[in-house]
């Protein structure tokens, strides 16, 4: 199933910051979802693509690097799944949403 990536305005703004290697991954991890769909996180380990949990508890998180993620939504209700990016950050995502 393919998807189209929709990026917040603040994601987009987290990227414009980000170091070029933290730009760089995530433009490989989008190009995965967009032609595969997120099923495909599961094969990469080291995406270590998960839910979270508490005020979070309805994103995911997909690693970039040992600091970097990447926080999105999934919605499934369309022939292809919207994947919606909230953040692209370095700190720690328990922060408000």
């Amino acid at each position: 199933m393919k998807a189209e990536i929709v990026e917040s305005k603040s994601a987009q703004k987290e990227l414009a910051k980000a170091p070029k290697e933290i730009l760089v991954s995530y433009e490989i991890w989008a190009r995965l979802i967009e032609e595969h769909g997120t099923s495909i996180l599961r094969e990469f380990k080291g995406y270590h693509d998960e839910k979270l949990h508490g005020q979070w508890a309805k994103f995911r998180s997909s690693r970039l690097n040992l600091k970097w993620r990447v926080i999105y939504q999934v919605d499934r209700g369309g022939k292809i799944e919207v994947v919606n990016v909230s953040r692209i950050t370095p700190h720690d995502y328990r922060s408000k949403l």
